[in-house]
């Protein structure tokens, strides 16, 4: 089944699948000389967001992700890929790090959702995620977002702030997840499928409403069909925006980055 033929229901599904790539897939295909580092400076590490620095196609970057796992083990690991406060400091700390060694920045989002336990909210889980839209709002060096899977609420807008947004073909990004948004709207989480009709999350809808840049195609039947394709297509679309955007002034840069957010929401009747 083609991507454009696919339900939102259907989508979510396929990016839900538990053989669908995930970022520890994609970084050793995508990058060389990968090296973690850990931990926010305040509170400790999560593994709910993996950061450290590479080379892509021999340019120093800073790369940044929500991890999911592929079994019971894995997501416990990284909490279902629920961040708490302290992965998103460590998001802006090594982006901040990324800044004073311009080295572009390079965010994977992949998340149901911020974690929201009573330690992440002692902890400053809003605080946390309306810093980092504040401080990447004005990082002075190039930074690219990809959605490889579903990004809901702030807990992907946190590594959503950028100068270009890409999708995968098959990708979700919404404001809220459609299960919330179904709780808010007819007090019944039961209709989420019916939520995800309205809501235009896919790929598409966000292209055409100039929220996402790009489209990345994913191979026939979904990313997990040929990691390969899928890493090639990443590398391949990276590479050039990188190199793209290292090519602007500082202060075209911003400029940009901030019209493409206060453009957002426009219409004309």
């Amino acid at each position: 089944m083609e991507s454009k033929s696919r339900t939102p229901w259907e989508k979510m599904e396929l990016i839900r699948n538990k053989n669908r790539p995930t970022i520890r897939d994609y970084i050793p295909l995508i990058f060389d000389n990968f090296i973690e580092l850990h931990g926010d400076r305040h509170y400790g590490d999560d593994g709910a967001i993996l950061g450290g620095i590479a080379t892509l196609n021999g340019i120093p970057v800073t790369v940044i992700a929500e991890v999911k796992g592929k079994n019971l083990i894995e997501n416990k690991q990284s909490n279902f890929a629920m961040p708490h406060p302290e992965g998103y400091r460590k998001a802006l700390r090594l982006a901040k790090q990324a800044e004073k060694f311009k080295r572009p920045v390079i965010f994977f989002i992949d998340t149901p959702g911020a974690f929201c336990g009573i330690g992440a909210e002692e902890r400053g889980q809003g605080e946390a995620i309306a810093k980092n839209l504040m401080e990447l709002m004005v990082l002075k060096t190039p930074i690219i977002s990809i959605v490889l899977g579903e990004g809901e609420s702030g807990g992907a807008l946190a590594i959503g702030i950028c100068d270009e947004l890409a999708m995968l073909e098959n990708a979700l990004y919404s404001v809220v997840s459609p299960r919330g948004f179904a709780s808010i709207l007819w007090k019944d989480a039961s209709k989420e499928k019916e939520a995800m009709q309205i809501m235009h999350i896919t790929a598409q809808d966000l292209k055409s409403l100039g929220v996402c840049e790009t489209i990345i195609p994913e191979p026939v039947g979904g990313a997990h069909m040929d990691l390969y394709k899928m890493s090639e297509n990443i590398k391949e679309y990276l590479v050039k925006k990188t190199d793209e955007k290292m090519k602007k002034t500082l202060d075209v840069l911003l400029n940009e980055r901030y019209t493409k957010f206060r453009k957002i929401g426009e219409f004309e009747e």
